[in-house]
């Protein structure tokens, strides 16, 4: 699958290609390797989902605070969750549960067919959601709600990205897995995280190490 139109927004900013580029390259240095998932983190426009006080460093290779103790992930964690759950062309329905600011989402849109995301916060799910109707992001569903209970009604799902970490992997996600599906989530305490990918084969789930991660808690219920 080719890498959709971009996004309404994209390229313009106060940011040069050349930093971009430099992003990008560090990514690959980092042992990113899907060309689709690089073209799309170079052209999204990440300094539209952080505080204006922080966009001139949205193009850094690190996590940036968005309120409400949460954070826009890290574009190397960004880049490798998301290679993680493409492996093919066949992924076409991912579920995120995090919304958060709104950039894994836009990510997402670009490289598959339908996004549904799950924020439990609702000042963040209120300006996520008007993020990505500015930039044009039509083939979003966002849900105010529990992602511990992910979003049966919509499933089940190609693949599932989970931007927060539970102390265990929730078994309502498992059970959203289409056959052959993909779940990428971070599992552990605050300071010792893994992060996972999940494989389903039948009934059968086959878990596999990624990396060492940092992530905000997995928290029930909404605010």
């Amino acid at each position: 699958m080719a890498v959709k139109d971009g996004l309404r927004f994209q390229g313009t900013g106060m940011t040069s290609a050349r930093t971009r580029d430099r992003l990008v390259q560090q990514l690959r240095d980092q042992g990113i390797e899907n060309p689709r998932v690089l073209e799309v983190i170079r052209s999204t426009p990440r300094h539209f989902f952080v505080d204006e006080a922080l966009a001139s460093r949205a193009y850094e290779n690190t996590a940036l605070p968005i309120g409400h103790n949460q954070t826009v992930s890290q574009p190397y964690v960004v880049a490798r969750m998301t290679e993680a759950i493409l492996p093919h062309d066949g992924v076409r329905r991912v579920l995120e549960v995090g919304t958060g600011s709104g950039y894994q989402t836009a990510v997402l849109s670009q490289l598959v067919e339908s996004v549904f995301s799950i924020e439990r916060l609702e000042p963040l799910y209120a300006r996520a959601r008007e993020r990505l109707r500015q930039l044009g992001c039509r083939n979003v569903s966002l849900r105010y709600g529990d992602g511990f209970q992910g979003w049966p009604e919509k499933g089940p799902f190609d693949a599932i990205l989970v931007t927060a970490s539970p102390l265990s992997i929730p078994q309502p996600l498992l059970e959203q897995l289409a056959p052959g599906g993909r779940l990428v989530i971070p599992v552990g305490e605050r300071a010792s995280q893994e992060l996972k990918l999940v494989v389903r084969d039948g009934n059968q789930f086959h878990t596999e190490f990624l990396d060492h991660v940092r992530f905000v808690p997995l928290l029930s219920g909404r605010e």
